[in-house]
């Protein structure tokens, strides 16, 4: 999760799983949950308990770790209630893959 470390050329599903668990776990840490189980089909809102602050935190952390190219706010706006609602880890992976990907695509 540091932001001056350089990224690979094809970002790795799961680098960035690694990644974005690890922003997770910062956020959780915050409640006293550290010891909560994450991987692909963890739910933001069932599993974890996001609130929507945590969601504007981890924005931020993502910004941190990746620039503009990723922008949360923008994904959760695409969506239904329902599918924020039961929004997973993996999910999120796949879009900060697929944003990275287009932005080296150019």
């Amino acid at each position: 999760m540091n932001p001056t470390q350089p990224l690979p050329a094809q970002p790795a599903t799961d680098a960035v799983l690694a990644d974005v668990t690890g922003m997770l776990r910062t956020l959780l840490a915050e409640y006293g949950e550290d010891d909560v189980e994450i991987g692909p089909s963890t739910t933001f809102n069932r599993d974890l308990e996001l609130e929507s602050i945590d969601l504007v935190t981890l924005a931020a952390l993502l910004e941190e770790r990746y620039g503009r190219r990723v922008n949360l706010a923008e994904f959760l706006a695409g969506m239904e209630f329902d599918e924020i609602i039961e929004l997973t880890v993996g999910r999120l992976v796949e879009h900060v893959v697929l944003s990275l990907r287009r932005t080296e695509a150019g």
